[in-house]
């Protein structure tokens, strides 16, 4: 165990650091969220001889990646990047009632010191540049959706400008995914990780983007359950007694942007590939309704990913039926 424990509540703007002392005590600092900042904290943890350290943060937006990818270069220093919801339930668990983001770093401190979580794998270079445009993809093509949304009831003053933005999103959209392709194609390691993927019935070419720039390394995690629990794609169910008996839902305490991915993906599964047939027959069967079907075809979709680039063999379909 780590003698010293950080937890970082990260903004956009700050970091505000709890560094939890062998005494069990707290020693507390406020950098800003920079190259200059990192440099400060740095310097504040070696004035507290914090030389074996286990830093915790929350995995909040983007903004925590740069310290995360800074603290874990340094020397005898674990990172572990935390669900929000693990905080939010210690918290609860700790009867908290200050919401500050100076009592935010202490819990998450106290967090690190009690639960000990697993270290977090920094992705690759590849992996970053991937997955910055398959983001960038995503939030062009919503502003393609909501554009022609506009164009349709748009008044003549302002239609012409909607339909030349459109043309740029077209033209953008082109780029960014033909950079892609390219991005992938010229790395080995993705390239070979691509064509696992691609033997998936199911997936089409932008998914499979999404999936290699979240998933590509399948060691960061311990099982298929994992993975599905990192999409948010485990089931929740909700019992208790002989009385309440809820639906069994996904609990979506996970990557959003993976599940999004999925949905259509899943869609075309289940009608127009075989083994996605004989999988939603089966359920129905057994009496699920359709959209249950549909959440555990996602569910379904990404563990299948997870074993193929686990396994480096291409998808089976005599394995599910087909």
């Amino acid at each position: 165990m780590h003698p010293f424990q950080l937890g970082i509540d990260v903004a956009k703007a700050k970091l505000d650091c709890a560094l939890r002392l062998t005494s069990g005590k707290f020693r507390h600092k406020v950098v800003d969220n920079t190259p200059a900042g990192f440099k400060a904290l740095d310097s504040w943890l070696a004035k507290e001889c914090a030389t074996t350290l286990h830093v915790c943060m929350e995995a909040t937006g983007t903004y925590w990646e740069a310290i995360a990818e800074h603290l874990a270069e340094r020397p005898a220093t674990t990172v572990s990047v935390i669900n929000p919801a693990q905080i939010k339930a210690f918290g609860a668990s700790q009867m908290v009632r200050t919401k500050t983001d100076k009592a935010d770093a202490k819990l998450i401190a106290q967090f690190c010191a009690e639960r000990t979580p697993v270290p977090w794998q920094a992705p690759t270079p590849a992996e970053k540049t991937l997955r910055a445009l398959v983001l960038r993809l995503d939030a062009l093509q919503t502003m393609h959706t909501q554009e022609s949304n506009r164009l349709e009831v748009a008044r003549e003053s302002v239609a012409e400008g909607i339909a030349k933005h459109l043309t740029w999103l077209d033209d953008e959209i082109a780029r960014l995914s033909k950079a892609i392709r390219n991005h992938i194609d010229n790395d080995p390691t993705l390239k070979d990780k691509h064509r696992l993927l691609d033997s998936i019935p199911g997936l089409g070419e932008r998914t499979t983007a999404v999936l290699l720039a979240f998933l590509a390394e399948p060691a960061r995690f311990g099982n298929a359950r994992q993975v599905a629990a990192f999409a948010g794609l485990d089931p929740r169910q909700h019992e208790s007694g002989s009385s309440v008996r809820g639906k069994p839902r996904l609990s979506k305490v996970g990557h959003s942007f993976l599940r999004k991915a999925l949905y259509m993906p899943a869609m075309v599964a289940l009608y127009r590939t075989d083994w996605g047939k004989l999988f939603r027959e089966r359920l129905a069967a057994r009496g699920k309704p359709p959209m249950l079907i549909i959440g555990a075809m996602m569910r379904k979709l990404v563990q299948v990913s997870y074993g193929v680039l686990k396994s480096g063999q291409t998808f089976q379909p005599e394995l599910h039926g087909a």
